[in-house]
């Protein structure tokens, strides 16, 4: 039975209450631990090693940890970064940040060292937390990182502590920072169209207790669940489907530890073989999902699915229906929110919407002058903050009041996405305002793919854009203009992609480059990336219809 029964009583009645001061690892995540055999952590990684870990180990775990950033002096308000995968050491540091009140800031295993030095320059961060692998990466910068006091090594590595180390050492016994719900919790940075990543700041209460709503009645968890959420640490969707969502529900979460490409054949293996009751994933994992033979496996014990970060296709909702009994529902949100609009399992599914407001927000498809508009009129999708800023909404951009004050209009907060309404209040996302591309639901900034590629000696400008691409959503297409004395070529195209890949994180390359003779022009000389785009798209409209075999 759905936790959400009726949509617009719910909807009607949802209140959230939050108190002055709130601590989440204190006041909702240990009284799961009052029963000492309750599960929350369920890992397994490629070799058949398995780790089990209850509600009470974490909460152990997690102030042992608390203890040994207090004998290091990392104090309350200060900014950690933490870069772990799927290590069951991510989920004993984000407990212990809470706890302690240090601020953390999760981040990719595939940052480069020039990524993490560039988080450590905006984010003043004093520690760091991470595994073997990028270990290497920050001591090539460390140098150059003022602020940088301790470093924290799952595994052993001269000048740095070692975490399994200082664990066995510490005292499990911590009292809890008495934090404030307003008081910096995380930090997670993201791409905006300046092409300065934002650092955007979540309290104790945006994420704590605004992702009830997430776990209650979008992800459906209950007590009794094993959720399986698909998306590595570093991105914020590991916070709503990895921890606050399930954990606020008392649900044990499931993770596969792996450290090779995602393997569709692979993970539907896992899905049959462990009681799995639900699952998270990019709108990309179910594409490459339902081109596999679905009536193979046994999903016994699967009961719901979700997916976020990007448009699902409606041919995929069928056939993964068809394939395992169970229906993907949509949910859209950011990095600034919760989740906002939902295809929630109470409400009738409108394939290709996003769904319906979540309880506790009013979002609406507004003007330029803060009006809503008639359904089915495009605008831009906003949620209300005033008079009452919802529970789930961010605090700011950290030490950026110009660019928080900017994603205001009147009584609304702007996404930045354009959408619509229809009579029945379902919307539909219909393009985004900046240009962000989003390949297998990484957000990605063209203004950074050109940096990189500028540096080249062989581009003279550049262009990058969203592509249209069945598995991945979209890719990032580069339309070059080459410098004096070069060509356009085969061999050309790989040596700028692995430039790319060495100047940013590696899933930023262009996996497809054009050589034109110039870019688009507003008379000001600004590129026009929106006439590129849309010819990408006509362009992918009319292949597809060719090979189709249409007439």
């Amino acid at each position: 039975m759905a936790n959400m029964k009726n949509y617009d009583e719910v909807y009607r009645n949802f209140q959230l209450e939050v108190p002055e001061y709130f601590n989440w690892a204190r006041d909702e995540f240990d009284r799961w631990g009052e029963d000492p055999h309750k599960l929350a952590l369920w890992v397994i990684d490629d070799f058949g090693s398995e780790t089990k870990l209850t509600f009470r180990q974490l909460s152990k775990l997690s102030c042992k940890l608390a203890n040994v950033f207090k004998a290091n002096n990392i104090l309350p308000g200060e900014r950690i970064i933490v870069i772990l995968g799927r290590r069951p050491a991510f989920w004993i540091s984000m407990l212990a940040t809470l706890r302690s009140g240090v601020v953390i800031s999760p981040g990719s295993a595939q940052l480069t060292a020039k990524d993490i030095q560039s988080r450590f320059a905006a984010s003043g961060a004093t520690a760091i937390i991470v595994d073997e692998e990028t270990a290497e990466k920050v001591d090539a910068i460390a140098a150059n990182c003022p602020t940088l006091k301790t470093k924290v090594l799952v595994g052993r590595r001269e000048g740095w502590l070692s975490f399994d180390d200082e664990l066995e050492k510490a005292c499990e016994t911590y009292e809890a920072v008495n934090t404030r719900s307003d008081d910096n919790a995380l930090i997670y940075f993201k791409s905006g169209t300046s092409g300065m990543p934002k650092m955007t700041v979540h309290t104790h209460a945006s994420y704590g207790i605004g992702h009830r709503v997430t776990g209650k009645f979008w992800l459906d968890l209950t007590e009794s669940d094993l959720h399986w959420n698909l998306t590595d640490t570093g991105w914020p969707k590991a916070a709503w489907s990895s921890f606050f969502g399930p954990w606020n529900c008392g649900a044990s979460v499931f993770v596969h530890d792996s450290a090779g490409k995602f393997d569709g054949k692979r993970t539907l293996g896992i899905l049959s073989k462990y009681p799995i009751t639900t699952l998270s994933g990019p709108p990309t994992a179910y594409r490459l999902f339902v081109q596999e033979n679905l009536k193979s496996y046994n999903f016994n014990t699967l009961r719901h699915c979700v997916a976020a970060g990007e448009p699902l296709n409606p041919e995929v909702v069928k056939l993964w229906k068809e394939g395992t009994g169970t229906m993907i529902y949509d949910g859209y949100g950011q990095t600034e929110t919760v989740l906002l609009v939902a295809n929630f399992p109470a409400n009738h599914l409108k394939i290709g919407s996003m769904g319906k407001p979540s309880p506790g927000f009013y979002v609406a498809i507004i003007d330029l002058e803060g009006n809503q508009v008639e359904a089915n009129q495009e605008g831009d999708i906003a949620v209300r903050v005033k008079p009452e800023r919802p529970v789930g909404i961010f605090k700011e951009y950290y030490n950026e009041p110009e660019r928080t004050a900017a994603t205001l209009r009147g009584d609304w907060y702007i996404t930045g996405d354009r959408g619509v309404c229809d009579e029945d209040g379902y919307i539909t996302l219909v393009s985004r305002v900046d240009d962000a591309i989003l390949s297998s639901a990484y957000r990605i900034e063209p203004f950074e793919v050109e940096s990189a590629l500028i540096e080249h000696p062989a581009v003279a400008e550049s262009a990058v854009v969203a592509s249209p691409d069945e598995v991945r959503g979209e890719i990032v297409k580069a339309f070059i203009v080459v410098a004096a004395g070069y060509e356009g070529s085969e061999e050309l195209t790989r040596e700028l992609q692995d430039f790319v890949k060495e100047l940013t994180s590696p899933y930023k390359y262009p996996r497809e480059i054009e050589y034109v003779d110039s870019l688009p022009k507003t008379i000001s000389g600004k590129i026009r990336r929106i006439e590129l785009k849309e010819m990408e798209k006509q362009r992918k409209l009319i292949k597809k219809f060719v090979e189709s075999g249409a007439s």
